[in-house]
């Protein structure tokens, strides 16, 4: 099977609300001003702690550095499928086991250097040597590498695998120069289209535009991330004019304010990004499976999503959105039941234990918190609400020491039910080894059982009630009329500049 480089193809942009997150890069404290006609403003809400994806966590620094700073050699379009990028073309052995890429070549690095197959070999065998994020781990299936030539690569995995190429459109495929990762947290070199030009910690990241890029030049010279805390400070710097889009809507509520004006256009769909009402399978009082299942028939979702979020967005009852192939409904499985929440809760023997219900500073966490807390405290929990301030605090507290019991985050990140729950040492601590059989057996078999197997599996997650799904976020977006290439889905986790325009 051969896959070869269609025309290139307008880029999108993707709603990124988790955790996380100079070529010269400076600091300062600079307000971005109202942007030029070739410039862009963005307006987002989870800024990156740093630039390295390599060893912090979370969704906030791919969503601003892949597709635009660095490139993979395969990447997603709009609909979903897999093309071609830095390579051009790609086939897989009759066994499953070997990809043969052919490498674009005239692609460089943001410091001059060449992008060659030695510079993918680097890049993809560094994965498990040097990156220390989850997400490693979907690179463990890979046998070898080897440059055939400056421009073909060769990649032998363990054994075969559907997931590996999709895993390569991510953050792990990205391509690096081996002559420029010594500084990855403030100095990212890639070959993408754009550079960073200036970091305004706790303002903006405005990326500018790379002379001598091998692609198709984008159509903004200047784009500018800046970043939000406050919802209602995002829609006035739009209705203001000082930026153009707001990447995501944080105040599903206010939508009127732009529905019904010529000068602007909103853009509704679907996305990643899985609001979960993450529970501590690991210690405390969720590791009981009855207390974890009285949670979940306590919250009242249609209730709570017309509460905290507008009624916008979708409920899905696991960890899989509608874009993905194994997707199923599976809202039945814990419908809400207050005297059933009530029964198991007792029965588990954990109703005179206070939860603690820990949850970022991000705007869907905090409208959302105090609802859970409500539905729960009416179904006998006693729960406690603390406010972290994200990324820092939440993250040091629940995602690195799990000191909570419940919390509430976005999971934007494609295809993470494997991340998010295959893996026990993971934040969630949940580990079944009947769950992870079948999401082995889902990436060995054949497409078709895959789908099966992957169904299978995002069910007896949830059955066993492993976390519960509040609701799946809306790809909601509003922008000045006159800005184009602005998708309807969300379906990666970055944010790519490279497809907008103004008409």
């Amino acid at each position: 099977m051969t896959h070869k480089r269609p025309a290139r193809r307008p880029g999108r942009v993707a709603a990124v609300l988790a955790c996380l997150p100079l070529a010269a890069c400076s600091a300062g404290s600079t307000s971005v001003g109202k942007p030029t006609g070739n410039s862009l403003s963005i307006g987002l809400t989870a800024e990156p702690a740093n630039f390295d994806f390599t060893k912090t966590e979370g969704a906030a620094i791919p969503q601003a550095l892949l597709d635009n700073v660095y490139e993979t050699l395969v990447k997603l379009d709009q609909s979903g499928k897999i093309r071609p990028d830095l390579a051009t073309s790609w086939s897989l052995s009759k066994d499953r086991r070997t990809y043969t890429f052919h490498l674009v070549k005239d692609a460089t690095f943001s410091n001059g250097a060449r992008f060659t197959a030695e510079d993918a070999k680097f890049s993809i065998e560094r994965v498990t040597s040097a990156w220390t994020v989850a997400q490693k781990a979907q690179m463990s299936v890979v046998d070898r590498v080897r440059a055939v030539s400056p421009t073909e690569l060769e990649v032998t995995l363990k054994k075969p695998s559907n997931d590996w190429l999709y895993r390569m459109t991510t953050r792990v495929g990205a391509m690096f120069s081996r002559t420029g990762v010594r500084e990855l947290a403030t100095e990212p070199v890639g070959t993408g289209p754009y550079v960073v030009k200036n970091w305004n910690r706790g303002d903006s990241i405005t990326l500018a535009r790379r002379k001598g890029y091998w692609g198709r030049t984008p159509h903004f010279a200047s784009v500018t991330l800046k970043y939000f805390k406050d919802p209602t400070a995002m829609n006035n710097a739009l209705l203001t004019g000082t930026i153009n889009v707001i990447g995501q809507m944080q105040s599903p509520e206010s939508l009127y304010r732009f529905q019904n004006n010529s000068k602007y256009k909103v853009i509704e769909g679907t996305t990643n990004g899985e609001v979960v009402l993450s529970l501590n399978n690991g210690s405390g009082p969720m590791k009981n499976r009855k207390a974890r299942q009285a949670v979940r028939y306590a919250i009242d979702h249609k209730a709570l999503m017309d509460t905290c979020w507008a009624g916008r967005g979708k409920l899905i009852g696991s960890m899989v959105p509608p874009t993905d192939p194994w997707y199923q409904n599976l809202t039945d499985l814990y419908p809400y039941d207050r005297d059933k929440a009530r029964k198991l809760l007792k029965e588990s023997g954990e109703s005179g234990r206070t939860l603690r219900l820990r949850i970022p500073t991000l705007p869907y966490a905090t409208a959302c918190g105090t609802v859970v807390k409500s539905q729960l405290e009416q179904a006998g929990f006693k729960v406690k609400l603390d406010q972290l301030e994200f990324p820092a605090a939440w993250l040091t507290t629940v995602f690195k020491n799990s000191d909570y019991d419940l919390s509430i985050i976005g999971h934007v990140e494609p295809r993470d039910m494997q991340t998010v729950f295959g893996d026990k040492s993971y934040y969630t601590h949940y580990g079944n080894p009947e769950f992870s059989a079948l999401l082995k057996k889902a990436d060995q078999d054949s497409r078709e059982q895959q789908i099966t197997s992957m169904r299978a599996a995002a069910r007896l997650l949830s059955q066993d009630a492993a976390a519960d799904w509040l609701f799946l976020l809306p790809n909601l977006m509003v922008a000045d009329e006159d800005i184009t290439g602005l998708p309807v889905n969300s379906v990666s986790e970055s944010l790519d500049l490279t497809g907008l325009g103004r008409s």
